[in-house]
Parts: structure tokens; C-alpha cells; sequence
């Protein structure tokens, strides 16, 4: 023990981007769907977006007791949104090409196909360390 060196932060292994076809609606001249660059998210990044998508609710027949509840829909246009670096979701003139002003509005007019989204979504939770519970009991099931 005792040898810390081993965990400054010199020897952390970066962090590489990913590139992911989130729709095939949109292509380049060859008609092959083109690519988005996704970035890691960092720790702290998620803990504000969690906290932003998270508001305290009563606890029905239960006078001055809350609990909190997180908006996951909203969570996950936001982690979908501080992933993306290309394209450039914050882009005005991007954003008034389909009619919209927020970076979430525009990532889902740009892939407006549920099942796109939903798979982007699964591809981001993932890039991002996220694992859901089936992927845990399948490892389960065969670890």
C-alpha cells in the first residue's frame, strides 16, 4: 500500500472520443449515414445535470414529507446534449434551421425516429459507463 504516486493524475489514462451514426436520415454524397463525435462526460458534469432534472415532490398523504424525483427524460436529453460535440448542437443557425432553440429540441428533431434516439440514448449510457440492469443480469447469468 502506501504507494501513491501510482494515483496522480498523471498516470490517468485519457479519455477518447467516439464517433456514432445516430440517424440515417442524415447522409454524406455517398448516401452512408454520417457521424457524430461523442465525448466522455465527466463525473462532475452528470452530478449537475442529475441535480438540474431532479425536484423535490410531496409524498401524497404525508403533510411537509418530499422525496425527490428525477425527470429522466429531461437527464438524458442532457447527457445526450453534453456528449455531442459534433455536430454542434448549440449552433444558432443549426438550431433555426429546425425551428427550435434549446440543444435538446434540436437533437430530437435531428433524429426524430424513436428507435434511433432510444439506441443513441443506450450507446451514450454506455460510452459513458452507464450499464443498465439487463446488461447486469446477463453478466450475471454468464460470469
Amino acid at each position: 500500500m502506501g504507494n501513491v504516486s501510482k494515483f496522480l493524475k498523471g498516470n490517468k489514462a485519457p479519455k477518447e472520443n467516439a464517433t456514432y451514426a445516430a440517424t440515417k436520415s442524415l447522409t454524406d454524397d455517398n448516401g452512408e449515414p454520417l457521424l457524430w463525435e461523442i465525448k466522455p462526460v465527466t463525473t462532475k458534469e452528470n452530478e449537475r445535470m442529475r441535480e438540474d432534472c431532479t425536484t423535490e415532490v410531496q409524498v401524497p398523504g404525508k403533510s411537509g414529507l418530499y422525496r425527490q424525483k428525477l425527470d429522466t427524460s429531461k437527464y438524458i436529453g442532457k447527457l445526450l446534449c453534453a456528449s455531442i460535440v459534433e455536430p454542434n448542437l448549440y449552433d444558432a443557425e443549426l438550431q433555426d434551421s429546425y425551428g427550435v432553440k434549446t440543444p435538446e429540441d434540436l437533437l430530437m428533431e435531428m433524429v426524430d425516429d424513436p428507435g434511433e434516439y432510444a439506441e443513441f440514448a443506450k450507446f451514450i449510457q454506455g460510452f459513458n459507463g452507464f450499464t443498465s440492469f439487463d446488461d447486469e443480469v446477463n453478466e450475471a447469468k454468464n460470469g
